[in-house]
């Protein structure tokens, strides 16, 4: 099977690889579609930062390089393993891609999003989305709806990722927000905030072409350059200050920024991945109660809630989803590194 297999930074190859047979209680998929984000950029460009060890096989998986990438993926059931019930060929799903020790302090407490030691399915395991077929545990697959498609089914992933951040924000329906932030996760959390009610959501992103692209879903946008950002929050909440704020920019001045916009007993929620530590001055924290919360990855319950959201038809990929063969990824990863476009699905199969 033709498929997309990291070798080294900067080598990955279009080649083919071993067609998967699924094991006792795994299921084999025809991958659809495969999303590519800001982890694979990573793992692409510097994968000793992102993670990946050349010389050990992983923790959990046991798996070392090479590697086929695609970690948020949607695909078909072709085939069953021995003891698997829960699911029928035929099925179009989403996968859970998360591999965890389940034994460290945070998988003790069920937080398997954040183990010492996770590894995803596509970037530390034996397959991945960017290829003809995969096989995964059945436990990890999520079924899909008839009227949620393979394409939409490819975008639970990140859509998982910004959910989550909502959730950890804590805000409820009819509460204020702003999002620094416009890239794919941005637009997963304005999404996810508006499919929970919070309508009142203020977008900071300092490129024109990003900002066009949420303002065309509906999102009211500010550029926190060269307008006034405190006016423009001022403004949405009578001079308040927002209830949430969330950094989806992994920039410090957002995190600056965010922490002055909020109300008091505001929260801020870091859902981006920082590359240079920044500074802040603390006693804003203590001066309004307010708070700073961390949030990584997802759940199988944000799965759940974001194809029932799907469902009910609160995700819109106007403008901002583009898609590539197999055969353009590389290509797609310089285009994106470059700045260039939102979020591109690779069609796998």
């Amino acid at each position: 099977m033709k498929a997309a297999v990291f070798h080294a930074a900067q080598d990955l190859r279009i080649e083919d690889a071993p067609e998967p047979a699924p094991g006792p209680g795994e299921v084999k998929l025809r991958n659809a579609f495969a999303g590519i984000c800001g982890s694979d950029l990573h793992v692409y460009y510097t994968p000793e930062a992102a993670g990946l060890d050349f010389e050990h096989p992983h923790p959990v998986t046991g798996s070392t390089l090479p590697q086929i990438l695609g970690h948020e993926f949607s695909g078909t059931v072709v085939e069953l393993g021995e003891g698997v019930t829960d699911v029928k060929v035929g099925d179009r799903v989403a996968v859970w891609p998360i591999y965890y020790c389940g034994t460290c302090a945070a998988c003790r407490r069920g937080m398997y999003n954040a183990c010492r030691t996770i590894g995803f399915h596509g970037l530390s395991s034996h397959g991945g989305g960017m290829a003809e077929y995969t096989t995964v545990p059945a436990a990890k697959v999520h079924v899909l709806p008839e009227n949620v498609d393979l394409r939409m089914g490819a975008l639970v992933e990140p859509m998982a990722v910004a959910w989550h951040a909502v959730s950890r924000s804590g805000v409820s329906a009819g509460g204020t927000a702003l999002v620094a932030g416009a890239g794919p996760i941005g637009i997963g959390v304005w999404l996810g905030l508006r499919a929970r009610g919070v309508t009142d959501v203020l977008v900071s992103e300092p490129s024109a072409a990003r900002r066009a692209t949420i303002a065309a879903l509906g999102a009211r946008v500010v550029d926190p350059v060269n307008d006034d950002l405190a006016a423009a929050v001022a403004e949405l909440t009578d001079g308040d200050g927002v209830d949430v704020a969330f950094d989806a920019a992994g920039a410090g001045p957002a995190v600056t920024s965010s922490l002055a916009s909020l109300a008091p007993g505001g929260r801020v929620v870091v859902v981006a991945i920082h590359e240079r530590p920044m500074e802040f001055l603390p006693t804003q924290l203590v001066m309004g109660e307010t708070e700073i919360a961390g949030a990584l990855a997802y759940a199988p319950e944000d799965f759940d809630a974001v194809i029932a959201a799907m469902s009910e038809g609160a995700y819109d990929t106007t403008g901002w989803v583009d898609e590539v063969g197999l055969e353009g990824v590389v290509d797609a990863i310089h285009s994106l590194r470059g700045g260039l476009g939102a979020k591109i699905l690779v069609k796998a199969g």
